[in-house]
């Protein structure tokens, strides 16, 4: 009796392997057989999208944008920017990519965009970068010179200047936009109860951040995508223009002011996408 069962149990373990085999082998040769998922960081997955903040705004700026490109299946992170010196803020942000594995596209709005232009340079995991009404300095270029460069910012007239001791002895001068002229001057086209948080919210920038010139340019590195706000009161859209063509960049053009990531993130989306598709 007991040799009778072993027999049995040798024989349904023979069968059921045999059947594994046999419908191992149907699939190949019928063709439903399917390849394992890539893993993240392989070839096949999408680069992680990293957003870089700019001037007298946060992460949150970017909430909309991150939700669409993760409904999309990119893996994102919005990093908040010191806003102290694009040397300074270009190192905490290499810091952060270099402790992400695989490629990633790099997308900065603003003042964002002149750290990006220092982090990605000789990083050969960024793939691209994506500036969104951003500046795109040259070598020895500062955002203030930029700024001036071609008429219409009014920002100057509307900042607020906060002067500090430091524990050295020296003092910083931080830079807000005036609670009163944050909408006109920053977002005007986003809803009003929207712009109020924006303001109470904004972080400043150290006023010597613009006026620290430029070191290195990723954009004469890798390929780039601009989103230029015709509207824009911040960064003159002829300025933008100007970067965005030295740098070779994909331009697309939007009727949307400065906060365009907030206003009009779709558009956003679309060229940061775009980038992420032909970059792969």
């Amino acid at each position: 009796m007991a040799g009778s069962n072993i027999s049995r149990r040798r024989f349904s373990t023979v069968a059921i392997r045999a059947a594994a085999v046999l419908a191992v082998g149907a699939a190949v040769v019928g063709g439903t057989a399917s390849a394992p998922a890539p893993a993240a960081g392989t070839a096949g997955a999408k680069p992680t999208i990293v957003l870089e903040h700019g001037a007298f705004a946060d992460a949150s700026s970017w909430n909309a944008v991150i939700k669409r490109l993760q409904a999309d299946g990119y893996p994102v992170v919005a990093p908040a920017d010191p806003l102290r010196g694009p040397a300074y803020d270009a190192a905490s942000l290499r810091g952060l990519t270099g402790h992400l594995p695989g490629p990633k596209i790099l997308v900065g709005h603003s003042y964002g965009g002149s750290v990006i232009s220092t982090a990605g340079a000789d990083d050969p995991e960024v793939k691209a970068l994506v500036y969104v009404a951003a500046f795109l300095p040259a070598p020895g270029e500062t955002a203030l010179e930029l700024t001036g460069r071609y008429p219409g910012s009014t920002l100057a007239g509307t900042l607020d200047p906060v002067t500090y001791p430091g524990p050295d002895g020296t003092s910083t001068t931080d830079l807000y936009i005036r609670t009163d002229a944050f909408r006109h001057q920053f977002a005007a086209d986003v809803p009003a109860g929207q712009a109020a948080l924006m303001a109470a919210i904004q972080r400043p920038i150290a006023r010597r951040a613009l006026e620290e010139p430029a070191t290195v340019a990723a954009w004469q590195q890798k390929p780039s995508w601009d989103v230029v706000t015709t509207e824009d009161l911040n960064i003159p859209a002829a300025a933008q223009l100007f970067m965005a063509r030295r740098a070779n960049a994909h331009v697309t053009e939007v009727a949307a002011s400065h906060s365009v990531a907030v206003a009009r993130p779709e558009v956003v989306v679309r060229v940061i996408e775009e980038a992420a598709r032909a970059t792969r």
